[in-house]
């Protein structure tokens, strides 16, 4: 069969325009993620799928800690994706509770932002045994002055998050974006969509 020469290479050049512009906007623009565990429930179930806004937080010039365009700084209630400080392989999300210079305490399970009780609507606790510092920092540490370029992130789900308290800052390098949206979710237990969810914004 005679194949035209021409038309392969129109579809070659279109399916590697498509790759080319694929790769553009994940690396630079938006990407997908889903949500693994329950650390941010009620705001994040297990089973979301979101979007990532990955130029707000400025561009990462590839291969480099350099970052250009910034629009906006994280700030402090931001639900932000970055790679996991212990394991860079891997990928968090968490709620920016701090940033650079801000002192952050935790007494008995309310968090205070230098000095002041912060406003958490957003906070689910479903233990109410509080620990001492000197067992675990869960529910008691601090004051810790937050340091240049990094950040305390804490699950909404307080009491079964891992984040900030037991391994420490996550530095502006390390951010991939902020979650704005979810575009789809899957209800594993009842093996079906959360209709209501898609779409939402993430606050």
């Amino acid at each position: 069969m005679f194949v035209n020469k021409s038309k392969v290479w129109e579809y070659v050049k279109a399916i590697g325009t498509a790759l080319i512009l694929a790769l553009i906007i994940r690396t630079f623009i938006v990407q997908a993620f889903k949500i693994p565990s329950g650390s941010m429930i009620p705001t994040l179930l297990v089973g979301d799928h979101l979007l990532v806004n990955k130029f707000i937080y400025g561009t990462q010039i590839p291969f480099s800690d350099k970052r250009i365009i910034l629009i906006s700084s994280p700030k402090k209630g931001d639900i932000i994706v970055f790679k996991y400080p212990e394991d860079p392989s891997r990928d968090f999300i968490k709620r920016v509770m701090a940033t650079e210079g801000d002192m952050i305490e935790q007494k008995d399970k309310k968090i205070y932002i230098n000095g002041n009780p912060a406003k958490e609507p957003y906070v689910q606790h479903t233990d109410k045994t509080i620990r001492p510092s000197s067992t675990d920092p869960r529910d008691n540490f601090g004051p810790f002055l937050i340091p240049r370029n990094k950040f305390f992130v804490m699950g909404d789900n307080r009491d079964q998050s891992y984040d900030s308290r037991f391994w420490g800052y996550v530095d502006i390098k390390d951010i991939r974006g902020k979650a704005f949206i979810l575009y789809w979710s899957w209800d594993s237990d009842k093996t079906m969509p959360r209709f209501g969810r898609i779409g939402n914004l993430i606050h």
